[in-house]
């Protein structure tokens, strides 16, 4: 198989709400707009990936995680926490060196927020 693109798909509950969760609380940044100006579906940039929020579900949204690494995972969990959005796991770091910390967007999905250490082997030069 040769991949071309690809972005992870949410169907969720209420997308409006959504939408403005990852667009003004989350605060990425919008790669597309696509669909009914009604009820349009956003592609968000999420570093070296892509988000896409649209479409509605009927139901919840079950096994899916985002993970998205960030420069301070203390300073993103206190400024989420602050717009209301649950802390599902404070920061802690993983045997695996990396700091970790679990949020929930509005309908329960469990967003991954990591940090690499300074010290971490995926910091250094491997050559």
């Amino acid at each position: 198989m040769e991949v071309l693109s690809s972005r992870v798909l949410i169907r969720p509950v209420d997308p409006a709400r959504s939408r403005a969760f990852y667009r003004d609380v989350l605060g990425l940044a919008v790669h597309r707009e696509f669909g009914s100006p009604d009820e349009p579906g956003l592609v968000f940039f999420t570093g070296n990936g892509l988000l896409e929020v649209s479409g509605r579900s009927d139901g919840p949204v079950g096994g899916v995680a985002l993970w998205l690494q960030v420069r301070d995972v203390a300073a993103e969990v206190g400024r989420l926490s602050a717009a209301g959005v649950p802390v599902l796991r404070a920061p802690q770091q993983e045997p695996w060196g990396l700091v970790e910390a679990w949020v929930a967007d509005p309908d329960g999905i469990r967003i991954v927020l990591v940090e690499v250490p300074a010290d971490h082997p995926l910091r250094r030069d491997q050559r």
